[in-house]
């Protein structure tokens, strides 16, 4: 199965989507795939659209939306030609986003960003799939998933940083609220990669697993967040979601609402 997206945005995009084929015809899991493997799938403007639009397409039956990169790398982060004066073929580049308004330049990259906050739509669980590089803008892409499995190869970096910038799609606090402030703050301000083993010492990534073994890893926790009651999953992301920015008795007040939500649901289920 197919989405109800532009094929022309998806091709120009380098992005495939495809909905999972299941016996009552309701697809359960989306997978989205960066699909530029000989430019180590480097980011465009067109991609993030690309990937806005298929969050937007997704049918409120998915419950597992899975985002790996095709070839060696996730994502070797922003295509370097939006840097220079020329931009990427197809793209506008930095210099001339940059001959606008502070305001437009703010917009233009807010718009960016929906290729990314889409991933956090309490409907359905995110999966990171990644192996090999994921750097920039591809680690940023990663930690806008809920969940990261990785393969044994991988390596993160914040970059962004090295080139003067800083990170801006979205990155920055889910990488604190994994790692905390102080790391987080090192890794980005060093640039350095993050392996496997460390990265899940840290609690940056779910799980590693060896690179042959990625995809059955991913597969085996997709189905395992599927077996649940869909309303319970969505409604406890909601909540897990907002409890940083709650205090206990807001929390816990918002804990019984929800619960009011899933028993009145449950029982009319039962008739």
């Amino acid at each position: 199965m197919t989405l109800d997206v532009d094929p022309d945005l998806l091709c120009r995009g380098h992005i495939r989507a495809t909905l999972d084929d299941t016996p009552a015809g309701a697809a359960t899991r989306a997978t989205v795939t960066l699909s530029r493997p000989e430019q180590r799938n480097a980011q465009t403007p067109t991609m993030w659209a690309a990937l806005a639009a298929v969050g937007a397409a997704l049918p409120d039956t998915v419950r597992v939306v899975v985002l790996e990169g095709e070839g060696a790398a996730f994502s070797a982060g922003l295509d370097r030609g939006m840097l220079s004066p020329g931009g990427a073929e197809g793209e506008q580049s930095v210099v001339d986003l940059l001959q606008h308004s502070d305001q437009h330049v703010i917009d233009t990259i807010g718009v960016y960003q929906e290729g990314f906050t889409w991933l956090r739509d309490p409907r359905f669980v995110s999966i990171a799939a990644v192996r090999g590089y994921a750097i920039g803008a591809g680690f940023q892409l990663a930690l806008s998933c809920d969940l990261r499995v990785v393969a044994d190869d991988v390596r993160f970096s914040m970059k962004e940083p090295a080139l003067g910038l800083v990170p801006d799609l979205t990155g920055t606090k889910p990488l604190v609220e994994l790692v905390g402030y102080a790391r987080a703050l090192e890794i980005c301000a060093t640039a350095r990669f993050v392996e496997a083993e460390e990265a899940v010492a840290i609690g940056l990534v779910h799980r590693a697993v060896p690179a042959e073994r990625l995809d059955e890893a991913v597969t085996e926790l997709a189905s395992a967040l599927t077996a649940t009651v869909p309303g319970a999953v969505r409604d406890t992301k909601a909540l897990l979601q907002g409890a940083a920015g709650r205090t206990l008795a807001e929390q816990s007040l918002a804990e019984r609402t929800a619960q009011v939500t899933r028993m009145r649901e449950l029982m009319s289920l039962l008739g």
